[in-house]
């Protein structure tokens, strides 16, 4: 809409001027040959948008079917697309504008630079379809698990700082909801209205901003991720002075029909396990694409086990815990990575390989108070392996380490 209006605003000052200050320029140009330039782009551009359009939504319907549904919502949210949609539409529409202008009340007037500017526009519109076709690599696996990876290292370099070996000793595995006080009176409880939302994110500084004002505690129930659901609480102020207004809390918790990446490694973590579970279906049967999902799935794990992961207890700038809401635990994240892939491609030996390499990987880099929960998920492994292979061969072979699956095999 934008690029229409900006279009039309141009379309009806820029041949005015042209006609009303440069209608003596000799520039060779008839009326004829005006006239056909701008109906041939116009009508042009017309089909090229339909055209170009229908085969970006058929992409996006591709990926659905290939990869994840819960991919199609950021498919569709490229810019390029909607910048396309926004040049192809401008042209058609400068081109009509310009044509009208054409021959106005018999003068005879070609409108020149508004013709080189349709031109412009048409080689813009052509290097624009250049990259939407080159988008289309993005729908090949190795684009997809990219885009994907990209988008839970940006949030997890975001929302996890890193985490200092005093930190990594004193990191326990309680609950967070199990550290607030129990003792503190509720003031005041925000529950949901309506269709079931995901929390997309939380706006942390306005909740301990709030909670400061009010003198209190505010403690979120559910995580980044959760879908809340009719008459369900999301949000009690405990211990506070006052009510704060419900609007102000509403607007600091964003609501989505969908899921995000903003805040939310595991919808990363979750996407890549779609798509490797996917893959491992019985009538799909693409074990290598398990495997290359595994590769992203690796490196946000290793990403992670070096940062602070709980990220739910907010202090204020005296010291004053104001907020809380939960967060994943290393063993959360190492189930949501692993435990699905590892039922799904229990039989199949190129995927129990990578696995097997992966987890070694993050034993050996990951810090000492979470190796444990490593070297335990290799014992499972390795019994999960005997239990499902009856050849000992096999365990053997399947037992092995090979970061390509099966390709180049280690102790």
């Amino acid at each position: 809409m934008l690029y229409s209006g900006a279009t039309i605003v141009l379309g009806l000052i820029f041949p005015f001027l042209e006609y009303r200050y440069l209608k003596d320029f000799a520039h060779g140009v008839t009326v004829p040959v005006a006239t056909a330039l701008f109906s041939s782009i116009a009508s042009g551009m017309l089909a090229l948008t339909g055209i170009v359009f229908s085969l970006a939504f058929v992409m996006v319907q591709f990926s659905s079917a290939a990869y994840s549904p819960r991919l199609v919502l950021w498919l569709s949210r490229d810019p390029l697309i909607w910048h396309g949609m926004g040049i192809f539409t401008g042209t058609f529409l400068y081109s009509l504008v310009a044509l009208a202008w054409v021959d106005r009340g018999g003068s005879g007037h070609v409108p020149f630079l508004s013709a080189w500017l349709v031109i412009l526009l048409l080689i813009a519109s052509v290097m624009v379809l250049g990259l939407l076709v080159q988008r289309l690599a993005l729908i090949q696996v190795q684009g997809v698990l990219r885009f994907i990876g990209n988008k839970g290292r940006e949030v997890i370099s975001e929302i996890h700082p890193a985490m200092t070996r005093a930190e990594a000793e004193q990191e326990k595995d309680e609950n967070i909801s199990s550290v607030v006080a129990s003792d503190l009176r509720v003031t005041q409880a925000v529950v949901h209205s309506g269709e079931p939302m995901a929390i997309a994110a939380y706006d942390v500084d306005a909740l301990v901003d709030h909670a400061r004002k009010a003198d209190g505690l505010i403690v979120m129930p559910f995580a980044v991720g959760d879908t809340v659901i009719d008459g369900e609480c999301f949000l009690t102020l405990l211990g506070g002075q006052r009510a704060l207004p419900q609007s102000e809390l509403l607007r600091a918790v964003r609501l989505e029909r969908e899921r995000t990446f903003e805040q939310d490694p595991n919808y990363a973590l979750r996407l890549l396990v779609d798509i490797a579970i996917r893959a491992l279906s019985p009538a799909v049967n693409d074990p290598t694409t398990a495997v290359q999902a595994l590769d992203q799935i690796t490196d946000l794990l290793r990403r992670l086990g070096s940062r602070q992961l709980r990220i739910g207890r907010i202090k204020d700038e005296h010291g004053v815990l104001r907020l809380t809401f939960p967060t994943p635990t290393w063993e959360d994240y190492l189930s949501l990575a692993f435990d699905e892939i590892r039922l799904y491609g229990a039989t199949s030996m190129q995927v129990m390989r990578r696995l097997r390499t992966a987890l070694y990987d993050l034993a050996s880099e990951i810090p000492l108070e979470r190796q444990t929960a490593a070297r335990h998920y290799i014992a499972h492994l390795e019994a999960m392996v005997k239990a499902s292979i009856p050849d000992a061969e096999d365990q053997a072979l399947a037992l092995r380490q090979d970061r390509q699956g099966l390709g180049l095999s280690r102790g």
